[in-house]
């Protein structure tokens, strides 16, 4: 009877032991199948990014800026010797085209922690769209699995936030005047007013900053960095976005909050009042230790300078009648770019009529009561 027992026993230890392997056996084939799937969910992923480029190449045709292998980018940049800039985007090479121009040209390599290259295509599919004197050009670029770059016109003088803070511009002793001021403001003014109405997909590019604005050797501005741009249609006003685009202090109350309004072409016109008021301001600011954040410390420091009619002679220095009554303009524009509700700021073409009109045809701005986020000096 014992033996008898000790069979069924040694039965139900089998077929448990079997039953938990073949558990075992299972699991390891859903978790291999599983891991398969996300392997293959990768390589999907990596071909439809492939794709998006050879597509985007495919639909522009012959507008398309030139395509460049990776080994050529290197060979232009002399193996990136001759670094001019860097951010958080990537390296900024000089460059020289080996055609017969020899043409000198910026090329911008991007890290490749740059997720699965939906800006850069954005950037690409952007910028190609455009052709105006204020927008930098594109004149190619390279794609090649994790390697990606851009190759732009060189713009000599560098970006706009050089010359604002002081940090060792390419121009020795050179300063914004209010005249290069003025010319800078008009000029990216322009070219907003371009990327909104001018262009046959309005395009919205959602990172104005001086760091974006480059200067040629006659400061004349270039908007650059279509990273975050979005692509709609001419018609539409407000567009769906997921997220916030830009960069603090720059940033428009409807970006990082829909609860102030819908998220259009309003926000880079705040964008844009914001880089006005740096202009003016942004070295005050750097000199006082204010700690570059010009949303908290100068737009309402100067409006209420401004609503006093107190003279800017002691807080420019020693300036003429006419710099005064074009800083005064320039302040005034700003401050409704920068109106809390969208529907109160101006369009990019009524900003270009103001600062072209005369100063006492401007009517005085209400009081912006929110600031854009602080950003970090």
């Amino acid at each position: 009877m014992k033996s008898h027992y000790d069979t069924i026993i040694s039965l139900c230890a089998g077929m448990a032991a079997i039953l938990i392997l073949s558990l075992v056996i299972i699991c390891g084939v859903k978790r291999g199948y599983l891991s398969c799937h996300a392997i293959l969910w990768w390589k999907e992923d990596a071909m439809n990014d492939r794709s998006s480029a050879e597509e985007m190449i495919k639909n522009y045709g012959s507008i398309a800026p030139k395509r460049y292998t990776y080994s050529e980018v290197k060979k232009l940049t002399n193996s990136f010797r001759d670094r001019v800039g860097q951010g958080g985007f990537g390296v900024v090479y000089k460059g020289k085209l080996t055609d017969s121009d020899g043409r000198i040209v910026a090329v911008k390599v991007l890290g490749e922690a740059k997720g699965n290259g939906e800006e850069f295509i954005n950037e690409v599919a952007s910028i190609s769209r455009t052709s105006h004197v204020n927008i930098v050009n594109l004149l190619g670029f390279c794609y090649e699995r994790n390697k990606r770059a851009l190759i732009y016109e060189f713009v000599s003088n560098g970006s706009l936030d050089k010359f604002i803070y002081d940090r060792g511009t390419s121009v020795p002793n050179c300063h914004l005047d209010s005249r290069t001021m003025f010319q800078i403001a008009v000029g990216v003014a322009r070219g907003l007013e371009y990327l909104h109405r001018g262009c046959r997909t309005r395009i919205l590019h959602f990172d104005i900053k001086p760091h974006n604005i480059l200067l040629d050797e006659d400061f004349c501005p270039k908007i650059s960095d279509f990273g975050l741009a979005k692509l709609c249609k001419t018609k539409e006003s407000i567009v769906s976005m997921t997220g916030m685009r830009g960069t603090a202090g720059f940033i428009a109350p409807e970006v990082f909050s829909r609860n102030f309004g819908g998220v259009s072409h309003k926000s880079d016109v705040y964008s844009y009042g914001m880089l006005v008021l740096e202009m003016v301001g942004g070295r005050k600011n750097f000199q006082s230790g204010a700690s570059h954040t010009s949303e908290i410390y100068f737009p309402h420091w100067i409006y209420n300078k401004l609503q006093q009619q107190e003279s800017f002679v002691n807080t420019f220095g020693d300036i003429t009648d006419v710099e005064e009554d074009t800083i005064k303009k320039l302040i005034i524009v700003s401050l409704w770019c920068i109106q809390t509700n969208p529907s109160d700021r101006p369009s990019m073409a009524r900003v270009i009529e103001m600062l072209e009109g005369t100063l006492l045809s401007l009517q005085f701005p209400p009081k912006p009561f929110l600031d854009s986020p602080t950003r970090s000096p």
